[in-house]
């Protein structure tokens, strides 16, 4: 773990790391990168959608985030909104180290 991740609350490492080790590489690389990324500015409310989003299941995220498959409307809250929009980015879920400049 770096010494930026050992300087975050127990609720924010805990987080960071359920979001990356859900169960697929695709979606560790998704979601996880999504919530590296943004874990230090997060308020209480917008780690508790982040919580609602890591209770779902894999494979549905997966679908979800890959476009295989729509979001149903009772979960497109704001948060699961911008996890969207971050995985269609070009290379979402690349590790910023091996992106190409």
């Amino acid at each position: 773990m770096s010494d930026e991740a050992n300087e975050l609350s127990p609720r924010r490492r805990r987080l960071l790391f359920r979001a990356a080790h859900r169960g697929t590489k695709e979606t560790d690389l998704l979601v996880g990168g999504f919530v590296s990324d943004r874990i230090e500015a997060f308020s209480d409310q917008e780690l508790d959608e982040v919580e609602e989003i890591l209770e779902l299941p894999d494979v549905d995220l997966t679908d979800w985030l890959s476009g295989r498959r729509t979001v149903p409307a009772e979960l497109q809250t704001p948060m699961m909104l911008r996890l969207l929009e971050a995985s269609a980015a070009p290379g979402a879920g690349i590790p910023a180290a091996m992106r190409k400049s």
